[in-house]
């Protein structure tokens, strides 16, 4: 377990972990090793490149409720040391001599998995969360070459570019990260259902993550957006910071009415 006594201080003030305390590899991560769920400096081999991956420099990454309980173990399933992450804004900076899709220096996100078969029909309507053979995700999961994969609180991921996404290189990654989960789980199902229809009404309970990315999908389709909550707290972020349309404060009975 790495230590701030085992650690000493840049030039402005941030600690470095001795070489020694975190192990060897050629990427350096924040991994847990125990249900405690701390996360300490750990270096770790990445995968070397195929020629349909992309290396992807991470710049930011999103923090998951996952981010949290999994490290905790959570699902029983834990592998340790586990570095967790699976909302990942980079840029590239390696591609494999058969990627076509993207060059040196795009702009990319990652999400919640990393493979899957390819082949089954869930994978080939581009579903492949629902894979048959199951996903390969960004952690805790096992890798095309067999190792566990480790995911976004590190400096680089090594990704087939099918499971990879193009960010406009003027929108701000630190914005686009909390997107490739809580966003994708918002919108994904928001688009199968057509409330993206100007017009329609859509109900968003509760406030939380998940909630206020609702909120915004929901203003920007033209949606008329009520916020049902039981904190009264959450009215005026609501309504003044992300702009829905009503506020119900659903322990009221007259106002559930």
């Amino acid at each position: 377990m790495w230590e701030s006594s085992n650690a000493e201080q840049d030039n402005e003030g941030h600690i470095m972990a001795s070489e020694t305390s975190i192990g060897e590899g050629n990427c350096l991560g924040w991994a847990a090793r125990d249900p405690s769920g701390f996360l300490s400096p750990y270096k770790f081999d990445r995968r070397n490149i195929g020629s349909d991956d992309i290396s992807v420099r991470i710049t930011h990454c999103g923090v998951c409720y996952a981010d949290v309980s999994w490290p905790r173990n959570a699902n029983g399933n834990a592998k340790y040391p586990m570095v967790p992450g699976h909302e990942i804004a980079g840029i590239v900076q390696e591609v494999g001599a058969n990627v076509k899709r993207f060059k040196v220096g795009d702009h990319v996100g990652i999400g919640t998995y990393i493979n899957s078969c390819q082949n089954c029909d869930s994978c080939n309507i581009f579903l492949e969360v629902q894979c048959v053979k199951g996903a390969n995700l960004t952690y805790n999961s096992i890798d095309v070459d067999g190792t566990v994969t480790q995911g976004g609180f590190s400096r680089f991921i090594v990704v087939h570019q099918r499971y990879t996404f193009k960010i406009p290189d003027n929108y701000p990654l630190e914005l686009a990260a909390p997107l490739l989960c809580a966003g994708i789980t918002v919108y994904s199902p928001m688009k199968r259902h057509n409330m993206n229809q100007p017009g329609k009404s859509l109900g968003v309970i509760g406030l939380g993550g998940l909630g206020h990315m609702a909120v915004k999908f929901g203003k920007a389709f033209g949606l008329k957006v009520t916020v049902f909550s039981t904190s009264m707290s959450k009215k005026e972020e609501a309504l003044g910071l992300f702009g829905a349309d009503e506020f119900v404060l659903s322990s009221d009975e007259q106002q559930m009415k």
